[in-house]
């Protein structure tokens, strides 16, 4: 379940806190609305936000589906600890599974 919007906008204002770059894009790119905050594109900022938060805090900043739209397989190669790379591939598949059960029950 998503936070409110204001819960989102102060966590990408502690993500980009060494930047000047407004939090409301960072969320606009995060939910594909926009291109890119600053010179973070959809890629490198998902990859920022895997990278610093923990899983149920991301879960609170974008959707699911929005999550599993951005967890490609070079997003996570692309992390630079191994121990998040295995963790994200294992999320990758859970969530492959359980949106496809979520998509035939619909």
């Amino acid at each position: 379940m998503l936070a409110p919007l204001e819960e989102r906008l102060n966590l990408m204002r502690s993500l980009m806190w060494d930047y000047d770059i407004p939090p409301e894009h960072c969320l606009e790119v995060l939910e594909g609305k926009r291109e890119k905050a600053g010179h973070y594109t959809e890629a490198t900022l998902f990859r920022k936000l895997l990278e610093s938060y923990s899983w149920f805090t991301i879960l609170s900043i974008i959707s699911t589906e929005r999550i599993f739209q951005l967890l490609t397989d070079k997003t996570i190669k692309s992390l630079r600890f191994k121990s998040l790379t295995t963790r994200y591939e294992f999320i990758r598949s859970r969530l492959q599974k359980s949106l496809s059960t979520a998509g035939s029950s619909a």
